[in-house]
Parts: structure tokens; C-alpha cells; sequence
């Protein structure tokens, strides 16, 4: 519509109890937009919005309620610590706005800290801790009063790499302690995949696919999906269907890839013709000189991992990316390789 700009569109999303639900997209997707209205800071223009069988908000009933009476806390990417306070008071401070008694709080915040190993900062302001011990003070002033849902904004991306690791470790072991449904927003395929326990992908406002993390690994719908999950990413080429008899088969260039019948019977709809083909990194193996395989293709480029390596090489004028633990491989040079067809993955052009 001229003039107006949805954010979110036609989101139908059930989240269980005690659940660790991942919302993951590229920046201005609509899932900072979502957070934002089950917390209470937006109002939804159509739609409702439940808590269990409470109706939190709802255009058509006109009905909303106040964050404060929803019993959500949520931690931000920025920390949003009170800089004039002490990390106690910060870790106190939603308990005094609930008006409880000293003795609960004092014992409240002191059991919470210990969990987010942060007692000995008790005394020190924020501008005194490094960008971890602020994301832990962070996160127990949200946990502190048990809230029934756990909101985070992209809370670890100001973090290294490494502290990134630690932290999610501690943030999934904290959420199955303490039971308390969380919804996590991130852009990060690797933290959705090793903290959710199912995941949402968005795109320009809607949800591509729900899944969980082996779900959308092994079975993406669609070649978005296909290629911001997993790391590397799924390698996407063009490709002709064909049939030989009864059999399947993808061509690409002059090289023919037979489908198991498995896979033949998923795709069975597809018409014959132009497709894209997705297939993992991991899912290519350079072949010996012995292999009944003969589809050729040249090395561009090498990427040193570690033990492993990620080849880009060419295949009838196509990049494809192979992840190795083979060596002695240098640009120009011609490689054998096998797919391993039963982990092909086709989409309709």
C-alpha cells in the first residue's frame, strides 16, 4: 500500500513453554520489530498477541497491556545498565520497583550474581567492567525477579569471538536451569543453531521457515534458507532435470548426477528443465585418481581452516565451495570429485 510499510507480515508463530526459540534473519527483517511487541514497547497493528490463552495485545479487541504487567525481561544488545549505579543496584533494581522487602532483595541479588559469577563486582559501576561482565549484570538484572519469558536482543554481537563462545555455553545452561521460556533475536546463523532449540528464519518481514537446527540444516525449503544456514554455505548452481528411463538425474554441463530413489521420490513433482541445486561443502569429496568418478573441475582458490581446507573451484563454468582435510592443492589445478547425491538438495527456478 502507497504511503504505508509493514514490518512484520502474516507472522503465525506458537512458542512452547520453556522453550529456547531463535529468531534469525539479516538486519531489518522484523525480528528486533517482533521482540519489541511481545515485550510491550510496540503495539501490533493487526493481529493478536498470547500469553498462554491471555491475549496481550489485539488491534481488533483493542486491548493491550503494559510491559511492566507482563512479566517479560529483556536484555539489549547495548547492555542498558544505569551508569550511576552500582552493579547491586543494578541487579536490584526491577526487585525495588516491585516494591520488595530489602531482605528478599538483598537475598535475591546476591544468589543471582553468584549464578552470573558477578559477586565480586558487586560494588563496581559499569564503567568499570569489561563488555562480558556487562552482558552477565545485564542478564541477571533480567533473571533476578524470574520473569515468565526471557527476551535478548542480539545481546553477545559487542563481544569477541571468544567470549562469544563462553557466553553462549553459560546462556543455554542458564535457560535450561532455570526453565524460563527465552526468545533470542540474532543475525548469527552459528549462535541459532547452537543455542536454539527450534529456529525461526526471517525475511523482509515474514518467516521463511520454522525448524530446528538440523531441520533447517537438512532440509531448507527454500535457497534462502539453503544458504544463511550453515557455514560455509550451501553451494547453489544451475542445473537441468532430466529423466533416463525411470531415473532421475541433474545434469550440469556434461557431467550426469543420478538421483537415489529416495530423493527421486521427494522431488518427483518438479518438472523437467532448469533447476537450482544446493549441495554442503562437506557433501563434495575430491576423488582418487582410481574413483569411477570423472567430473572434473579446476581449484581457484584455497582457504586455509585449520585441519581443514575450503576449495573454490569451477565445474562447467560454476563456483562450487569443498571442504577437505586433504592437502597439496594450488590454483590451476584439476580435481576429481564425487557428490554425494543423497544429500542433494533441489529447488524449482
Amino acid at each position: 500500500m502507497r504511503g504505508r510499510h509493514y514490518a512484520l507480515k502474516n507472522i503465525s508463530l506458537e512458542i512452547a513453554d520453556k522453550e529456547f526459540f531463535v529468531l534469525l534473519g539479516p538486519s531489518g527483517c522484523g525480528k528486533s520489530t517482533m521482540l519489541n511487541l511481545i515485550a510491550g514497547l510496540e503495539k501490533p497493528t493487526e493481529g493478536e498477541i498470547r500469553f498462554g490463552d491471555e491475549v496481550v495485545a489485539s488491534a481488533e479487541r483493542r486491548r493491550f497491556v503494559p510491559p511492566r504487567q507482563r512479566n517479560v525481561a529483556m536484555v539489549f544488545q547495548s547492555y542498558a545498565l544505569y551508569p550511576h549505579m552500582n552493579v547491586f543496584d543494578n541487579i536490584a533494581f526491577p526487585l525495588r520497583v516491585a516494591k520488595e522487602n530489602s531482605a528478599d532483595i538483598e537475598k535475591s541479588v546476591h544468589k543471582t550474581a553468584d549464578m552470573l559469577q558477578v559477586t565480586d563486582l558487586l560494588k563496581a559501576k559499569p564503567g568499570e567492567l569489561s563488555g562480558g561482565q556487562r552482558q552477565r549484570v545485564a542478564i541477571a538484572r533480567a533473571i533476578v525477579r524470574r520473569p515468565g519469558l526471557f527476551l535478548l536482543d542480539e545481546p553477545l554481537s559487542n563481544l569477541d569471538a571468544q567470549l562469544r563462545l563462553s557466553m553462549r555455553t553459560e546462556l543455554k545452561k542458564l535457560q535450561q536451569e532455570l526453565q524460563i521460556t527465552t526468545l533470542y533475536v540474532t543475525h548469527d546463523q552459528v549462535e541459532a543453531m547452537t543455542l536454539g532449540d527450534r529456529i525461526a528464519v526471517l525475511k523482509s518481514g515474514g518467516i521463511e521457515q520454522i525448524g530446528t537446527p538440523d531441520e533447517l540444516y537438512s532440509r531448507p525449503v527454500n535457497p534462502f534458507v539453503a544458504t544463511f544456514v550453515g557455514s560455509p554455505p550451501m553451494n547453489m548452481f544451475e542445473a537441468e532435470l532430466t529423466f533416463r528411463h525411470v531415473d532421475m538425474l541433474v545434469k550440469i554441463g556434461s557431467t550426469l548426477l543420478l538421483l537415489p530413489d529416495d530423493l527421486a521420490d521427494r522431488y518427483e513433482d518438479l518438472e523437467t528443465g532448469k533447476v537450482t541445486v544446493g549441495i554442503r561443502p562437506e557433501d563434495i569429496r575430491i576423488a582418487g585418481d582410481d574413483s569411477a568418478s570423472m567430473t572434473e573441475a579446476t581449484v581457484e582458490t584455497v582457504e586455509t581452516l585449520g585441519r581443514e581446507r575450503l576449495l573454490h573451484v569451477t565445474l562447467a563454468g560454476q563456483r562450487l565451495a569443498i571442504l577437505t582435510s586433504q592437502s597439496g592443492f594450488e590454483r590451476g589445478k584439476k580435481v576429481a570429485l564425487e557428490f554425494n547425491t543423497s544429500r542433494l538438495h533441489l529447488f524449482e527456478d
